[in-house]
């Protein structure tokens, strides 16, 4: 049984995938913008690489607020904002420095950390957890990664991620602090 749903899991990715690989200028008449595959995930792609059908920001349910903030100094440490973490490894900050980390309310998942720009030691990245348990099942078979984004979540880039289905969780490493969200 699991292995037909994971074919039919597969089968419905890979539909996906043709369908948003298409350009949609061929002339012919097709579905609405509202019935596209980004439509329904939430497609608020821009910037240097979320740019067309392909590629975007998954919309989810939206979670409730959270913020917590912690100092972190040279040992490293953990925070929890709603359910996600950052991870900050052991020698990745040369002296503490207070974080504060934001999960705004909205229909993407997304984390802000501050301070904006603190960069870690090389080698040392932090590493971002993001759950998208909240969002719809279509949007969980696709492959997610973590997106750079600006505070009103136009993709910047992407940052190396690690997609996690069975969790229902990214995680990506990070170079530097700013606005982050779970992206497809």
């Amino acid at each position: 049984m699991k292995r037909t749903q994971f074919v039919a899991g597969l089968l419905l990715v890979s539909a996906l995938s043709v369908v948003s690989c298409s350009s949609g200028d061929d002339g012919l008449s097709g579905p609405s913008s509202e019935q596209t595959p980004a439509a329904l995930l939430g497609n608020t792609g821009g910037g240097v690489l979320g740019t067309g059908i392909g590629s975007g920001l998954l919309a989810c349910t939206p979670l409730p607020y959270a913020m917590t903030q912690q100092t972190v100094g040279t040992a490293g440490g953990t925070l929890l904002v709603g359910p996600h973490k950052l991870t900050i490894p052991a020698g990745a900050l040369s002296t503490s420095v207070l974080i504060t980390a934001e999960a705004p309310v909205g229909t993407v998942n997304s984390v802000r950390l501050s301070p904006e720009g603190l960069t870690f030691a090389t080698g040392k990245p932090a590493k971002l957890t993001l759950s998208y348990a909240n969002c719809p099942l279509l949007g969980q078979l696709l492959p997610k990664r973590i997106a750079y984004t600006t505070d009103l979540l136009a993709i910047l880039s992407y940052v190396i991620s690690l997609d996690d289905l069975i969790g229902q969780r990214v995680t990506g490493t990070l170079a530097h602090f700013s606005r982050y969200a779970v992206a497809w």
